[in-house]
């Protein structure tokens, strides 16, 4: 049987299909993407081309270089993906260690298919199915004994790079060993969270977010709810995304949703719950209408022009929405932590929180007797859904959070009926699903009848079992200093969106203070939403319009000093970003000796958008790692090399993958990239203590042959040409002027050599001079109070 997977053959091209090719071609996987050839043929194509012979997997590869969000994390990456057709280039998964089929949910199509798939793979080759709704018995008939051993269902959800889930059901024929391969494999390599699912319709997280979504629906019309109330209520306020219950179904395509619920309707027919399944009246109506959502342009909202129109679901007419308040959802909003955010809504006695309250007892009992039917335990239900949907917490921490006592006899007084297993789980003292002993999660295994350790892969790290263990060496308001173990010390920001501040600079020495005595090396990283968004905005602009230029002035150097401070510790110092990595966020993260960065990754510098240049030593520390390898050589070109670095700090780029960000430059091609982000920090760990007990030296400083005052007038030319034309603005240009001069070294010229402390100079100089500048303060005011940037 294959062990190690180096190339996958996905047999359908379709939106699925191609997501999935893309993903491996993401991770470094080399994928043969198949489908068939076309039925017919334009006037004038030749049907013997290989251009028209492949048209339909062509056609997808052009298709993943125009969807947003991006399915592929570079476009470098389009050299792992191999395209063909069925008819000519079936038997090339003769190459292959894993073949998923992918093509239309149609059992006797995949029969046919599986068929020849049969005689053209190696001996121990991997088969899978990514269907959501077919049994694995029904669509293996009349394969071998071989062929069951080594097919499952590998079910990925879409968009597949963004959504973690992969699903994987095993058939009664199903090795034992095919599961673990798939299981590290998809994990370890493609980075995405595993739950085992039974052969039933939907598995898990389709059974489970479908019914609540239908449930959700059903209930709204009673509760005289429009959409745009049931979204709020349904959002952030209780735990999911911002998409909720309609945005989150057109997103998904109606057609898609309705199909996945006509299939549990269709089959489940032992389902106590069955009826919930069936499309309601208007819902029928639009999909005949077309409004299927995002993919025709409408749904159950619609943009026009600046507006997003809501959807009246007795008129089907669009209208403008309106506003949402509700006291619960108010209070909600300031409450971090998400347990006791959902507990407080489910608490509350407005309409909001009834409807919340109702709906969401209604799914959990739903969902509790749908063990062991759909999984054998509560961890694997809970990871489907957070994946699969979004949701913060699985439907059983839920319960855990509202009290899973008080939630069996809240459901008993609305008519709810909860499983017996949750009743006898009360009844044997265990008063929640979850716990934590020993400093590990535990959850009530149903079989057994007894606590057990949640499984996870050796490689995951959080801070959260560092507090469980005291492992607490340092800390203020701002940041914490962890032992990591092994001679690893690990410094957690922690201030609102982890935005750098006096705090979290006074921790950063205190880690090096305490790391160079005691310790091998320093990793920085968090469990938060985000690695850190960029600096204090808030406290800035109060300093600037107070006239504190001072202490802007101490907290910039000091910012630069330790980063500096970073670079050149006796000890290495790794950083973990992952997710909004902005401004300073990027600067400390340029700061280390080397990054291991979490593959979904949002770095720039992005503060002209603030009407500044960075000010933590951005710009020198990009201009180190895109030009310094050359910057002595009098050989080189300095010219192309700022004009990069100018546009990406210039333009406030922000790379939207950890590869974007090499290619940037904010990342070098030493720097790391993990695919699962639950094993960053053990990632990074490793790679400190690597470097540690490989001997590690700082490396020296880096010198710049610059241009100086001639090359920031060249610059200049090009700014004035664009303020001519409307392109810029007049402050536009001062900003680009003064980063100009950064960049350029100052007062200078090729014959010398500019030091990494004299860029400092010049970044704070500059930095501190437009913080005066009444245009940048009201681009400071604008984007504290609207959250995007103001063009004066």
């Amino acid at each position: 049987m294959t062990t190690r997977i180096r190339k996958v053959a996905v047999l359908g091209a379709g939106v699925m299909g191609s997501g999935i090719a893309a993903h491996l071609a993401n991770s470094g996987v080399r994928a043969l993407l198949l489908d068939i050839v076309p039925p017919k043929a334009a006037p004038g194509e030749d049907t013997s081309s290989k251009a028209f012979r492949n048209k339909f997997a062509q056609g997808a590869l052009a298709n993943l270089r125009k969807q947003k969000p991006s399915p592929i994390v570079s476009g470098e990456v389009f050299t792992n993906i191999e395209v063909g057709n069925f008819e000519d280039d079936l038997h090339r998964i003769a190459e292959c260690d894993w073949v998923v089929e992918v093509v239309k949910e149609d059992l006797k199509i995949k029969q046919d298919l599986f068929a020849k798939v049969e005689k053209l793979i190696r001996p121990g080759t991997i088969v899978s199915s990514n269907t959501s709704g077919m049994s694995i018995v029904g669509m293996t008939e009349g394969r071998g004994a071989e062929f069951k051993k080594n097919f499952l269902v590998t079910h990925f959800f879409n968009p597949v790079r963004y959504m973690k889930l992969l699903e994987l059901v095993a058939g009664k024929e199903t090795a034992p060993e095919v599961l673990k391969t798939l299981h590290r494999f998809g994990e370890e390599v493609l980075g995405k969270g595993i739950v085992y699912g039974k052969d039933t319709t939907n598995f898990i997280a389709n059974r489970i977010g479908v019914y609540g979504m239908m449930r959700t629906i059903a209930a709204m019309d009673k509760a005289e709810l429009s959409i745009e109330e049931v979204d709020k209520i349904f959002g952030p306020a209780m735990g999911r995304p911002k998409s909720a219950v309609f945005r989150t179904a057109d997103i998904v395509g109606l057609d898609t949703f309705t199909h996945v619920a006509k299939n549990c309707y269709d089959t489940l027919t032992h389902d106590e719950e069955r009826d919930v399944f069936a499309s309601p009246a208007f819902l029928q109506k639009m999909v005949e209408k077309g409004m299927l959502g995002d993919k025709s342009g409408g749904g159950f909202y619609k943009k026009q022009g600046k507006d997003i129109l809501a959807l009246d679901l007795k008129t089907l007419e669009y209208r403008p929405q309106a506003k949402v308040r509700y006291e619960s959802l108010g209070a909600a909003r300031d409450i971090e932590d998400v347990r006791e955010r959902v507990a407080s809504v489910m608490n509350a006695e407005d309409k909001a929180a009834k409807f919340a309250e109702g709906v969401t007892l209604d799914v959990l009992a739903y969902t509790s007797r749908r063990i062991p039917e759909i999984a054998d335990d509560v961890v694997n239900v809970d990871r489907g859904v957070r994946w699969g949907f979004g949701w913060d917490l699985g439907p059983f921490e839920v319960w855990d959070a509202y009290g899973v006592k008080k939630g069996v006899e809240r459901m008993k007084a609305l008519g709810l009926k909860p499983a017996a297993w949750v009743e006898e789980m009360l009844a044997a003292g265990r008063a929640s699903f979850y716990g934590v002993e020993n400093g590990k999660d535990t959850y009530w295994d149903i079989p057994s009848k007894s606590v057990k350790v949640v499984p996870e892969n050796a490689r995951t790290q959080r801070v959260e079992y560092l507090k469980r263990g005291n492992k607490k060496i340092a800390g203020n308001d701002g940041a914490t200093l962890w032992d990591l173990g092994d001679g690893a010390t690990l410094l957690e920001f922690h201030t609102k969106m982890n935005s750098i501040d006096d705090q979290i600079i006074e921790m950063m020495n205190t880690a090096l203070d305490e790391t160079e005595k005691n310790h091998k090396g320093l990793v920085i990283g968090n469990d938060g939403s985000n690695f850190s968004a960029g600096a204090n905005i808030v406290a800035l602009l109060w300093a600037a319009k107070s006239g504190e230029f001072e202490s802007i002035r101490k907290l910039v150097t000091g910012f630069q000093a330790v980063n500096q401070r970073m670079r050149y510790s006796p000890v290495p110092v790794v950083t973990a970003p992952f997710n909004l990595t902005l401004g300073g966020g990027a600067e400390v993260t340029m700061g280390g000796n080397a990054i291991q960065a979490s593959a979904e990754l949002y770095m720039g510098l992005v503060e002209v958008g603030v009407g500044l240049i960075p000010g933590g030593g951005g710009n020198m520390q990009l201009l180190r790692n895109v030009y310094g390898p050359f910057g002595t050589d009098k050989d080189f070109d300095f010219f192309p090399f700022l004009k990069k670095i100018f546009l990406t700090i210039g333009m406030a780029k922000v790379a939207t993958s950890a590869e974007e960000a090499r290619e940037a430059g904010f990342l070098t091609q030493a720097d790391g990239i993990s695919a699962n982000r639950d094993f960053l920090l053990s990632d990074a760990k490793a790679r400190v203590l690597g470097m540690a007990d490989a001997g590690f030296k700082a490396p020296r400083p880096t010198r710049f042959r610059l241009p100086g005052t001639s090359g920031a007038a060249t610059i200049d030319m090009m700014l004035y040409d664009m303020e001519l034309n409307g392109q810029v603005s007049a402050h536009d240009r001062k900003i680009a002027q003064k980063l100009a001069k950064v960049l350029t070294g100052g007062n200078t010229s090729p014959s010398l050599l500019v030091t990494e402390e004299r860029l400092l100079e010049l970044e704070a100089e500059a930095f501190l001079s437009l913080c005066g500048e009444e245009k940048t303060q009201d681009r400071l005011q604008h984007m504290i109070e609207k959250g995007k940037p103001l063009r004066n």
